[in-house]
């Protein structure tokens, strides 16, 4: 990872004040993100591209352990006044930073004059990063819950259509249909879903279908406001898919994606960021947005987003973070590359975007996307998702009643409003 870019893992938060500028003028540029894995060696070779520009910053990355870990560390920073430039944020995280005066708003003019402005994005991932009128985050991606199908197993069981890509599925009758087909042509399952231990999983879908259903999740209140008749709906058709014939009723994460990847199913929810995974697999499958099963169009999300942690910035290493974020959002097709949909729609539009499959056919779901309901304590890498999982992992795994694990959760989110946001 060091010969990618320059990257350093932090294990203290001393000396992470911003370095003074080299002779040559170029101005040294502190860049914290959480990306590991694939998604880290792609992001460090679009820094290492982004740095031999010539331009007048040379940013060095710092890789902190995803989750807590990480949005601890950035709020102790940030309080001290010694964030770094810029740094990744989950937008679904935004909201419980920013009103702590741990971020500071993005100069909009600015941004336009390096080229990015808010005509460039789709509007419900621009708006994710505003607050009180001012614009805290901004984009790199949406990075949405998705369906992949093996278009082998999909062939044989009849469900494409002839432009090669699935029939369009409108129900929930129509997609149990479809399921049992490809279970048939398969012999073990039509799909394959892992939730076992993983709060993040089950509210992924979860929230698709609870969305599809327009229902609301309000946490603006002192109290949560949930459609519970809406979420009642959709674990019961999740119950419906875990009949261990259509999916397996208690599969983790990595058993279903190698279920899927053997050929031993037919379709995957899972997200984007399994891509390249997928891909290196070598086997025949399309994706595209999780068929509207329930009216209205909707996929849950969230995005990585630039954010500007306080720090004490002057003029020019402003203008140098300005200019080093838009160069990376105006060349991140090598994130699509990797899965991601580039939330800077220059690049989805364009015409090297469109040939790029399966990513353009799954696209669109950019604009029907969902993030968590707003709170203090939501979002990727949060507890949120934790406490889904242990009121409601019975309702899926044991067939437990749906109506009591959505009670006890939205009793747990009750508890947790009563509380002050700790940042």
């Amino acid at each position: 990872m060091a010969a990618l870019g320059g990257v350093t893992i932090a294990s203290a938060l001393s000396g992470c004040a911003s370095p003074t500028d080299t002779a040559s003028g170029v101005e040294q540029l502190d860049f914290w993100h959480l990306l590991s894995g694939g998604d880290g060696v792609t992001m460090a070779g679009l820094v290492e591209k982004a740095n031999a520009q010539g331009k007048d910053f040379d940013a060095k990355q710092t890789v902190l352990a995803w989750g807590a870990p990480y949005y601890t560390k950035l709020a102790m920073a940030s309080v001290g006044g010694r964030g770094p430039d810029t740094a990744i944020m989950h937008a679904s995280r935004v909201p419980g930073y920013a009103p702590g005066g741990l971020l500071e708003p993005w100069d909009l003019d600015l941004l336009a004059e390096y080229g990015v402005q808010k005509t460039d994005y789709v509007d419900r991932v621009w708006e994710k990063g505003s607050l009180n009128g001012k614009q805290y985050s901004i984009a790199l991606d949406a990075h949405p819950f998705i369906l992949m199908y093996n278009t082998d197993v999909a062939e044989q069981a009849g469900a494409l259509g002839a432009d090669g890509q699935l029939k369009k599925i409108t129900s929930t009758d129509e997609f149990v249909d479809v399921a049992r087909a490809m279970q048939a042509v398969t012999g073990k399952h039509g799909l394959s879903y892992g939730y076992l231990a993983d709060g993040a999983q089950m509210w992924r879908l979860w929230y698709t279908f609870f969305k599809q259903q327009d229902a609301q999740f309000d946490l603006s209140g002192t109290s949560a406001q949930v459609d519970t008749d809406a979420g009642v709906k959709a674990f019961e058709f999740m119950q419906t898919l875990l009949d261990g014939t259509i999916c397996t009723p208690s599969g983790d994460y990595g058993t279903a994606l190698s279920e899927f990847l053997s050929g031993d199913s037919g379709m995957l929810f899972t997200g984007v960021w399994e891509l390249p995974t997928v891909l290196a697999s070598g086997i025949a499958f399309d994706a595209q947005p999780i068929p509207t099963l329930f009216g209205t169009p909707a996929a849950y999300a969230d995005s990585h987003a630039f954010t500007l942690p306080v720090s004490d910035r002057d003029e020019k290493r402003t203008r140098a973070t300005y200019d080093f974020v838009t160069t990376l959002l105006k060349g991140s097709f090598g994130w699509a590359q990797a899965g991601h949909i580039p939330a800077f729609q220059p690049v989805v539009n364009s015409t090297e975007y469109q040939e790029l499959l399966p990513q353009a056919h799954y696209a669109p779901a950019a604009e029907i996307l969902n993030y968590d309901p707003e709170a203090w304590f939501t979002g990727s890498g949060s507890d949120f998702q934790n406490f889904f999982l242990e009121t409601c992992q019975g309702v899926l795994l044991n067939g437990s009643s749906p109506q009591a694990g959505l009670d006890a959760f939205v009793a747990r989110i009750d508890a947790l409003m009563a509380k002050p946001n700790p940042v």
